[in-house]
């Protein structure tokens, strides 16, 4: 239950256009559940449950999580149901939540805040680089 900080994250990857058609970035983030607040993110080059793995490792070690403190939810993308990550959470304490399978609202605080981002005024249609969208989510 989300009754404190770092009690319950949830994470999500987002795709981001690139400058041409069929290159993408892919924006990796986790928001803290009870704060709203987003604790740990990423721009890369792709998806893969290595990235996922560093990123939820030092997002945790930031925070200063205590190990069987903290739930970490997720939806049954690959990179979340990957054997990396599922051993990363065993390694650092953490419990893992997935939605139900074919479930259309999975992670609604993640997806609500890719929709808050990708609906910004100043939110460009494509990023010129990954720096570029490194930037824009840094500012944002």
């Amino acid at each position: 239950m989300a009754d404190a900080p770092n009690r319950v994250w949830a994470w999500d990857i987002t795709k981001l256009r690139g400058p041409d058609k069929g290159i993408w970035y892919h924006l990796y983030t986790i928001i803290d559940i009870y704060s709203r607040y987003v604790v740990g993110w990423m721009v890369a080059s792709r998806e893969s449950a290595a990235l996922a793995k560093q990123l939820i490792a030092q997002t945790a070690a930031k925070q200063q999580v205590n190990r069987d403190t903290l739930t970490l939810h997720a939806d049954r993308g690959s990179s979340m149901k990957s054997k990396t990550v599922a051993e990363l959470l065993i390694d650092l304490g953490v419990a893992k939540s997935h939605s139900r399978p074919k479930t259309s609202n999975d992670n609604p605080h993640v997806e609500a805040s890719f929709k808050t981002l990708k609906y910004c005024p100043a939110f460009p249609g494509r990023f010129g680089c990954i720096e570029d969208a490194r930037a824009f989510c840094q500012d944002f």
